[in-house]
């Protein structure tokens, strides 16, 4: 969670910078507020099976990498869309 804070962080600073548009803005956000929900999400799914399988289960690794993959799929996506953002800025 803390790499995403950081994330963000510096991608806000860069729309301050290059003076993204309101829809870029909205777009930015929403990446934003999507993979720190999905962040958490992983996190609850996480704790509630450390409650319920206190023990090692292939079933519970299982969830568990599923929980953290739906976190790489929107963190990838997000990141894409950001490249598609700012990369016209760079140029």
């Amino acid at each position: 969670l803390s790499f995403h804070l950081i994330t963000t962080a510096v991608v806000i600073a860069a729309g301050f910078f290059f003076g993204i548009t309101r829809t870029e803005w909205i777009v930015i956000i929403l990446c934003i507020g999507v993979v720190i929900a999905a962040e958490l999400f992983n996190t609850a799914i996480e704790k509630l099976v450390d409650l319920v399988s206190p023990e090692r289960h292939p079933i519970a690794g299982q969830v568990k990498d599923i929980a953290a993959g739906a976190v790489l799929v929107c963190a990838v996506a997000a990141a894409i869309i950001g490249i598609i953002i700012f990369l016209p800025y760079l140029s």
